[in-house]
């Protein structure tokens, strides 16, 4: 059978960059996927947070076809109906921002950030400020500003010289970041929830001072919301819990359901600094991705998802509490908000061991970290997946 030498075909064919699951994926189904044997699996993880509204949605898919019978792309020469409404949309769930600019990718959202940020400075404050803040454990993408944004030096080793400008402080210190503003800092810019870097939740106080740094100082207040936003977190943007008003934000990911998008949304003031000609993509904001994110928003706010996902999450986050408080020697921490959730193992437990056992057992989860079980299920996972997932982690840790 074809699956058989999929493996054997990619060695040949693709770059090997990727850490492969041991699993050849056929289909998707809601929450499921499926191998070439027919193996069904519990989707954990929907595309490391994007497919928040399951496998073969049939009505995002009908949407994308129905919009490429009609137009695919024409370029940003043109007006567009399906790129205007998506922006109107997006603008809606957060009005305090004004414009949008459409690209393909988070890493390209977090690099139209970054590109806001200075030109800003440059050229509507008249003010020689690039520098950026950043946050240890941070990831921000991986073109090479973005790649020197990002506050982990594995994801940097072996591209050195990085993009100057990027200064790394101390998640959760204030005092470390206040130190490092000099009078070329630009902005600060920060995941409310680490995602890549273990799922951790920024201190409400951290995240509040961070934003009366920014205006003591004059700076942009920047929050990357690829993998926190789009109600993975119990709220449209993870922002909202920290009762916060960001500059200039990026999503990305979860936006149209697997197809490629990213978006970044800044206010009114700030979006002077890009002009005709400043900032650019060929297929940032087509048609088609744009009709699929325009059916995600909508069935999103229909079926009450965002709530939903803040309901199923406490109801996770309890069920993992009870296994650490079951195996405080084998789990150091869980942590999480909404259906974003980690649980750290300790150093005496093999984690991969255990990821290894999970994935046989039939879900799909992420390691992370070398010993943090990611958990970033689709919005529509239901509590009894939650729970058998659960009973099956109790029963992998109670072997140990």
């Amino acid at each position: 059978m074809e699956h058989s030498i999929l493996k054997e075909r990619e060695n040949k064919f693709l770059f090997n960059t990727y850490a492969r699951y041991p699993i050849e994926i056929k289909m998707g189904q809601g929450t499921k996927l499926y191998d070439f044997n027919g193996k069904e699996y519990t989707d954990l993880l929907a595309g490391i947070a994007v497919c928040n509204l399951g496998h073969a949605n049939m009505e995002i898919a009908k949407a994308i076809s129905e919009q490429a019978k009609k137009l695919v792309h024409v370029s940003n020469l043109f007006y567009t109906k399906e790129q205007i409404d998506l922006a109107e949309k997006l603008i809606n769930t957060t009005p305090h921002m004004s414009k949008v600019f459409f690209c393909n990718s988070g890493a390209e959202a977090n690099e139209a950030c970054i590109k806001l940020a200075r030109r800003y400075f440059k050229n509507i404050k008249n003010q020689d400020k690039f520098e950026i803040i950043t946050l240890e454990g941070s990831f921000h993408g991986r073109t090479f500003a973005t790649m020197s944004a990002t506050g982990q030096e594995k994801i940097k080793e072996g591209f050195e010289p990085l993009v100057p400008g990027f200064v790394h402080a101390k998640p959760n210190d204030l005092k470390d970041i206040e130190g490092k503003i000099n009078n070329k800092t630009a902005a600060i810019m920060i995941e409310v929830i680490q995602g890549e870097g273990g799922i951790r939740p920024l201190e409400i106080d951290f995240v509040k001072g961070i934003e009366e740094l920014c205006k003591l100082k004059g700076l942009l207040f920047i929050v990357d919301e690829i993998q926190t936003g789009i109600g993975r977190t119990g709220k449209m943007w993870g922002f909202e819990h920290y009762n916060v008003k960001p500059h200039i934000i990026s999503c990305a990911k979860a936006l149209a359901n697997g197809l490629p998008i990213g978006a970044m949304m800044a206010t009114e003031e700030v979006a002077k600094a890009f002009g005709p000609g400043t900032h650019a993509t060929t297929f940032g904001g087509g048609p088609v991705v744009c009709m699929a994110a325009l059916k995600v928003l909508e069935i999103i706010f229909r079926d009450n998802l965002i709530d939903r996902a803040k309901k199923i999450g406490g109801f996770a986050l309890s069920e993992f509490k009870r296994l650490q408080d079951k195996y405080p020697r084998l789990i150091k921490e869980v942590r999480g908000i909404g259906l974003m959730l980690g649980i750290e193992l300790t150093p005496e437990v093999d984690a991969k061991k255990v990821f290894d056992t999970i994935i046989d057992k039939g879900f799909i989860v992420n390691l992370t970290q070398g010993s943090t079980l990611r958990l970033l299920p689709p919005l529509i996972i239901e509590e009894e997946e939650i729970k058998a997932f659960s009973n099956t982690l109790d029963d992998i840790l109670s072997k140990l």
